[in-house]
């Protein structure tokens, strides 16, 4: 058996003993932070606990057979929280900073997921993938429509309607067109989270000593991030980041603060370190599809994908989501897959069942995220789509501040880098490594 290493981070290492029937609690917590930390806890007393998003810190306490409550102060520090105890449903945790008011991240074990409702897309907009040969001028003009994007090369475009109308007609011809491949709406995906400062953690510094390799050496890969802009991590890690590729252009976020981008090339990177023994080829190519609004679209996932292969990437780390199943970007990625590139894609922050894409495309390695050993974290979607649960939290530091990043997304960027060090270090398959790594990180069943 191909032979995958533990991988879990240092902010993952902690336990909590909640004993309700004798009202006592033990707890070790190194380092962790505070949302995980309140994780464990509704998960093992079945409150719903909701907390004050400004309150992100870092815990680091321990303590054994205290009363519950002095245990809430022991973990809580100097934040304020107040216990509802309910007689016929789960009594309610708030923590906060200001106000209880203002505690309004939820995370209970027991959340009801908002509605569903149909995928947004760009109003009036649709994304047309043609076939060889196909003239996009004299097919816009037959459905009444302007092209206000392309790229030859993918034989992927963008047709803009006069409204929604006239762009469902269009649809419907288009679908039934021999010069047509794909064709779809131009789907909005998750702004990704944003990192939150904490104080008082410890971060996840990667140790890594860059080792030489031949250019295009299959068994040393390049993973692409397709993310927000990566800012740099310090000369001794930006050795391993190589020149970033943007498909949004000049229009690129504003970095201020911890980048999501700059985390998930963090996360990476720890996971490298860990599975690779230290010392690794592998390069990041940073692959920027958000534009200043730190949104994107179908259209730009698509060219990022095609942007990361053409750089050389062998390993696509996509931590990102949306609701959106695009002809066009399955079309884009089973290429990807066909030239023997692995897929990790986040399986999405809303706990539900339902699949997120493009985590659930036929051939993408799905990840969602734990928020303890052996226990899906609270907020992570979980669906037969998911092959793969890894830890879900990090701290990252950049200058003199810590930020906690925690997400499906965090777990992807460990996925990528697990398989990556796994890779460079016996140059297995990758359909040998995926299968290794299901084994080492499955998902639990509840």
């Amino acid at each position: 058996m191909l032979g995958i290493v533990g991988f879990v981070p240092a902010a993952q290492e902690s336990t909590i003993t909640w004993n309700g029937a004798a009202d006592r609690v033990s707890a070790d917590v190194r380092k962790q932070p505070l949302f995980s930390v309140l994780e464990i806890v509704a998960h093992q007393t079945g409150w719903h606990v909701f907390v004050e998003p400004e309150a992100a810190r870092s815990v680091d306490v321990k303590f054994s057979n205290l009363p519950s409550g002095e245990a809430l102060k022991k973990l809580l520090g100097n934040l304020n929280f107040a216990f509802v105890p309910q007689t016929n449903e789960a009594s309610q945790l708030y923590v906060f900073v200001t106000q209880q008011g203002n505690a309004t991240r939820a995370i209970g074990t027991n959340i009801v997921a908002a509605p569903l409702t149909k995928p947004k897309h760009v109003p009036n907009e649709l994304i047309v993938k043609l076939k060889p040969g196909a003239d996009i001028d004299a097919l816009a003009k037959s459905v009444g429509a302007q092209v206000t994007g392309r790229d030859d090369k993918l034989g992927i475009y963008r047709l803009q309607f006069e409204d929604e109308a006239a762009l469902e007609a269009a649809l419907e011809k288009l679908k039934g067109s021999n010069d047509v491949a794909a064709v779809d709406y131009n789907y909005f995906y998750d702004a990704p989270q944003k990192p939150q400062p904490v104080s008082n953690a410890t971060a996840n510094q990667p140790k890594l000593t860059l080792d030489d390799s031949k250019p295009n050496d299959p068994c040393h890969p390049v993973v692409a991030v397709i993310d927000t802009q990566v800012q740099s991590l310090g000369s001794d890690l930006d050795k391993f980041v190589m020149k970033p590729v943007s498909v949004v252009g000049s229009d690129i976020a504003v970095a201020t603060g911890l980048t999501h981008g700059t985390a998930m090339v963090n996360a990476v990177l720890d996971a490298l370190a860990q599975s690779s023994g230290g010392h690794s080829s592998v390069k990041i190519l940073p692959v920027t599809i958000y534009d200043a609004g730190e949104q994107t679209t179908t259209w730009n996932v698509a060219r990022g994908v095609q942007a990361a292969v053409n750089g050389g990437a062998t390993v696509l780390n996509m931590s990102l989501g949306g609701g959106g199943d695009s002809a066009v970007l399955n079309d884009i990625i089973q290429q990807a897959l066909a030239k023997g590139v692995v897929i990790f894609a986040a399986a999405g922050n809303t706990p539900v069942t339902t699949p997120t894409y493009p985590a659930a495309i036929p051939g993408v390695n799905a990840v969602t995220a734990l928020g303890a050993p052996g226990q899906l974290a609270a907020y992570a979607n979980r669906g037969n789509f998911v092959s793969l649960a890894l830890p879900g939290a990090n701290v990252v530091q950049q200058g003199t501040q810590s930020f906690v990043v925690q997400g499906t997304s965090t777990a992807t960027a460990y996925a990528s880098g697990v398989a990556a060090g796994t890779k460079g270090i016996d140059c297995a398959t990758w359909s040998q490594i995926t299968g290794a790594m299901q084994e080492k990180y499955p998902v639990p069943q509840k």
